[in-house]
């Protein structure tokens, strides 16, 4: 399908995505005081109205220690008449802004005359979701076109959001850290991504998108960070939800195997049974989440065509299937001691079950003669187990908070890959086992302080992290395995940090000031008889500021400007010497001389809203120094190609985002996204030492690309609501080449039934089966393409029931 054809398509569609936008209501608190003596004045009338026409909004007295809290105060103007028995009335005004839950107006002094007083204005905002701080919560359970499926397709559909390879883009950059409830977990990865596409999105509440994070957030990942929220109730009495969804993927055929091979996966099953249950009453709240996802899928469908200069000519296919089980329980209990102090303790299981069978054949150009067939078997089990400490201390201001955290995590890798490689003239059986045991210990101290103009933020963070990975081969006859490779490797990482945050607000302007300092020691131990690779490490104390600066030209309409320095640190698996045999010909390797890649970025951005919609621009730049990215080569005398992280040059992505939110009637309401962007790799030249050493050397890169993302929602008679979600993801770079145009279309349907408690869906993704990688990749010596027709069309069915 062309491309003018696939906009016209879009064009046409009417299209989803509800998402909520949920303000928490703000906390207005202070205390009062005689002026002259400075005495505590209880029983005091504290009484807040509209400032436009005097209406009641709220009113309270003070308690025995003079202090007051108004609560579930809206956004806008109003002051507070304040009146006691022998002392004059006050007015005072009270601006509530959008960039605090909690304002501390400190002391108010009541004297007996009357007397002339200065205005006091003062912020306030809910930042459950905060566009203004270019910050957006979705609510998962408005997704129906990808209901039962995993987090990474439920992802998908919301604006900025792309996915490539299995992972998560923002404004077409994977540089992401994925939180779950805030943390960082060996669930989603540790300064990388892994493991979304087998988390149930019947797990999930909501998903928070923040592209400029704050100096609170860990300085790492400077695409931005994406923040998975576990459902949890806080109901009195026994309440919580069950569902079960499932569905069949790979309806057909996309493309016939290549001659001699197993059969491709088709009508592949998902099942997905989910509960959640909380039990409150008096001080305790005992929450639970378990879910299982059991999915068959063809996971992988690469047909691969490559030449060399030598004249050499492959044509390949790697075909993978795929069976995952994938069971998540999560459980705990907040403890209410008293009005001020809070303890919340839980435990979180993860057990991810892989079974690959996969199939690689290598035949010459015209198909007439099989020069090689690898078949392989993957067995693999990932442990995850998490425990988690907090403690809240309220202070008697409302909203001035001391939180103390400690988490702990381990994580168990233990993968087996078993090999046949049939030759024209002989056969060999290879295997090789790793065993990776990671443990991470994490503490955080953070202190919020409401005040008149806004808040301070500061804290502490320290994170200690080991990993020791063990990698055994075991070679068969005519093996292929680099067998001295192997042995044993440990990471170790430390990571003290501390910060403070700055957020000011009234009627005209928002500024938000950060600083976070991290120390950062890292050191990787190679066993001394590897081949190529010997220990290494680094370490810095590195600044990370972060500003924004917003001008509010009315109620509807504001300007903000960012900026932002981040890094991105390489990940154990990036720097993982054991080359990793699940393509035979085509092999990574990690690098242990990899360094960090430093991002500044800035951005422009305008909001405006009206009564029914809104519209966000946002301008953004990002530059890089020593960006990280993989680099394909060969060895003299060899067709072999090694895939190798390294640090490249300087690179660049500059774009323009815009999503415009309308509700048109009670029945239609839609959503656009639009991302154009430039990126820009600029020329480099580096070393690769495995498995010999030799030069590579690329020119620069550039190219514009982007994303249109049509969403809409449409509620019908009886109940009825349904979603249609369009995805065109243009042309893009990606390392040593390029990635061509995709697109696809999303149905949803959701009947509420049982006096809404229950809820029947369904749904299917890729509904035109159109989703299809296509590559083009140069290196030195060699050229190839390829098409993945992995799975991404399925249907599913669905029930949900609140209890």
């Amino acid at each position: 399908m062309n491309q003018p054809k696939i906009f016209t398509l879009i064009i046409l569609q009417l299209f989803i995505f509800s998402f909520s936008i949920a303000q928490t209501a703000v906390t207005i608190s202070g205390n009062i005081k005689d002026k002259n003596s400075k005495a505590i004045l209880p029983f005091v009338n504290v009484i807040l109205k509209t400032e436009k026409d005097s209406t009641f909004v709220s009113g309270t007295v003070t308690n025995e220690e003079g202090r007051f809290a108004l609560t579930n105060i809206k956004t806008g103007n109003y002051f507070l008449e304040i009146s006691y028995i022998g002392y004059s009335t006050k007015k005072q005004a009270v601006f509530v802004g959008k960039l605090t839950e909690f304002l501390d107006l400190n002391t108010i002094e009541l004297e007996a005359k009357a007397t002339s007083l200065d205005e006091v204005v003062v912020t306030a905002k809910t930042n459950e979701i905060s566009e203004q701080m270019d910050k957006k919560t979705f609510a998962l359970k408005d997704n129906i076109s990808q209901s039962g499926g995993s987090i990474l397709q439920a992802l998908q559909n919301l604006p900025s959001i792309t996915v490539q390879d299995g992972k998560v883009q923002l404004r077409g950059n994977d540089k992401i850290i994925i939180l779950i409830d805030g943390k960082q977990t060996a669930l989603t990865g540790f300064g990388s991504q892994s493991g979304l596409d087998n988390i149930p999105a019947s797990a999930i509440e909501k998903v928070e998108i923040i592209n400029n994070p704050s100096a609170k957030y860990d300085a790492n990942g400077n695409a931005g960070i994406i923040n998975i929220i576990y459902k949890k109730n806080n109901k009195e009495g026994f309440n919580g939800k069950v569902g079960f969804t499932t569905g069949l993927g790979s309806l057909w055929v996309r493309r016939e195997n290549l001659p001699s091979i197993r059969p491709q996966y088709t009508f592949t099953p998902k099942i997905n049974p989910s509960i959640s249950l909380n039990y409150k009453k008096n001080k305790a709240n005992v929450f639970f989440q378990g879910d299982y996802l059991y999915t068959e899928t063809q996971n992988k469908n690469e047909f691969v065509y490559r030449t060399y200069d030598n004249g050499d000519i492959v044509n390949q296919q790697l075909k993978r299937n795929r069976n995952t089980h994938f069971t998540t329980l999560k459980s705990g209990i907040d403890y209410t001691f008293n009005d001020q102090n809070l303890l919340t303790v839980s435990a979180l299981f993860g057990s991810e079950k892989i079974i690959d069978r996969g199939d690689e054949p290598f035949f010459n150009a015209d198909l007439t003669e099989r020069k090689r067939l690898w078949q392989f078997l993957e067995d693999e089990l990932k442990t995850t187990i998490m425990a988690t400490a907090n403690y809240q201390h309220k202070f008697k201001e409302a909203g001035h908070l001391l939180n103390i955290g400690f988490n702990y995590t381990f994580h168990r890798e233990d993968e087996k890959y078993f090999y046949d490689n049939y030759l024209p003239t002989s056969k060999g059986t290879d295997a090789f086992k790793l065993l990776s045991d990671e443990q991470v210990y994490d503490f955080n101290v953070d202190y919020i302080k409401p005040l008149k103009y806004g808040r301070i933020e500061t804290g502490i963070k320290l994170r200690d992290r080991g990993i020791p990975t063990n990698m055994h081969f075991i070679p068969g006859a005519n093996s292929v395995l680099d067998v001295n490779a192997g042995g044993w490797a440990t990471y170790k990482e430390l990571i003290p940090a501390v910060y403070s945050n700055y957020i000011f607000e009234n009627k005209k302007w928002e500024a938000e000031l950060g600083l976070r300092l991290e120390y950062v020691r890292i050191q990787y131990d190679v066993n001394p008889n590897h081949v190529v690779y010997k220990s290494d490490g680094y370490h810095y104390t590195q600044p990370f500021p972060n500003l924004r600066l917003a001008y509010k030209i009315n109620d509807n309409n504001k300007l903000s400007v960012f900026y932002n320095r981040r890094v991105d640190r390489p990940n154990e698996v990036d720097i993982r010497i054991f080359p990793k045999y699940d393509d035979a010909e085509i092999i990574k390797v990690g690098n242990p001389a990899l360094r960090p890649q430093f991002t500044n970025s800035i951005e422009l951005g305008f909001k405006t809203n009206w009564e029914n919609g809104s519209l966000y621009n946002a301008l953004y730049h990002r530059f890089a120094d020593g960006t990280i990215t993989r680099i394909s080569s060969i060895v003299p005398g060899s067709n072999l190609i090694y895939a190798i992280f390294q640090n490249a040059s300087k690179s660049y992505n500059t774009g323009l985002e815009m999503v415009l939110s309308q509700t048109v009637s009670k029945k239609y309401s839609f959503n656009i996204n639009f991302n154009a962007y430039k990126n820009q790799i600029d020329a480099f030249t580096v070393e690769n030492k495995y498995p010999v050493k030799n030069i590579f050397s690329a020119a620069k890169q550039e190219i514009i690309s982007g994303n249109i993302k049509f969403n809409n929602t449409v509620h019908f008679a009886k109940n009825i609501d349904a979603q249609l979600t369009a995805i065109y993801l243009a042309p893009d770079i990606i390392p040593q080449g390029k990635i061509k145009s995709r697109f696809s279309l999303d149905l949803g349907l959701k009947k509420a039934i049982q006096n809404k408690r229950g809820e029947l869906f369904l749904n299917a993704s890729d509904l035109l089966n159109t989703m299809i990688i296509k590559r083009e990749i140069i290196g030195q010596g060699f050229k190839y393409t390829s098409n993945d027709y992995y799975e991404t069309q399925v249907v599913r069915i669905g029930y949900n029931y609140k209890l």
